[in-house]
């Protein structure tokens, strides 16, 4: 578990830091002449805190509650995320990222509770996500804390469209504000919390092979890299 470990503290740093006015970077990180994006670019797209499989620690435990092992790890990759978020939110402006893209041509609209879509900024689009989450961690009928309470029926379906929505967010982090993740020094961090994300996904069938296609080339690498067997 050292890994989250890292996490953490590294967390904490950003956090401390930020309130002091002095989160420092190493300087530019410039996009590869082939306009690679930089995620996918060597020595970016291998750093981890992790070398080997997270396989071992997404597997259901023995004699533990599929239902609670669900709640409990989307509620720690929901708090990692947004603090992730949280140290490149100001550079997700209206401006700057006037609607939720992840890669050309890839472009994600909110879907309002009457089923009719509408296109957001980044900004307004991830508040929207995390609030809808938050809500959702804090709602009694939905993620149960007291003893005696059950999960919901479709508690798992439940489960797959937060996945659905913070794998967007990974997404458009990815694409459009990873220079700010390596000015943070943060890659090893951020690239080991989305292996832990997709490794879980994948153990517990969260996410359709149809929603990965902004992140798949980094998917594969990961996999290459041995992080999900």
């Amino acid at each position: 578990m050292s890994f989250l470990i890292g996490y953490t503290s590294l967390l904490l740093t950003l956090q401390v830091l930020e309130k002091l006015g002095r989160t420092k970077s190493r300087g530019s990180a410039k996009t590869p002449s082939s306009s690679r994006p930089l995620f996918l670019s060597p020595p970016f797209v291998n750093a981890s805190l992790v070398k080997g499989s997270f396989k071992t620690i997404v597997v259901l435990p023995k004699y533990v509650d599929e239902d609670e092992w669900l709640a409990v790890n989307v509620f720690e990759f929901f708090n990692y995320l947004n603090l992730f978020y949280g140290s490149v939110t100001d550079f997700c402006t209206t401006s700057s990222c006037p609607s939720m893209s992840a890669g050309p041509g890839v472009e994600f609209y909110w879907i309002d509770h009457t089923r009719k879509s509408a296109k957001l900024s980044a900004p307004t689009y991830i508040d929207y996500v995390m609030t809808w989450i938050q809500n959702l961690l804090n709602d009694e009928a939905t993620f149960p804390t007291k003893a005696g309470r059950e999960f919901p029926s479709d508690f798992k379906q439940t489960i797959k469209q937060i996945f659905k929505q913070s794998f967007r967010v990974f997404a458009h982090i990815y694409h459009n504000h990873y220079d700010k993740i390596l000015h943070l020094r943060e890659e090893g961090h951020f690239n080991s919390l989305f292996a832990h994300f997709i490794s879980f996904a994948k153990e517990f069938n969260l996410l359709d092979k149809k929603e990965l296609g902004p992140l798949e080339e980094l998917i594969e690498v990961m996999e290459a890299n041995g992080h999900f067997s």
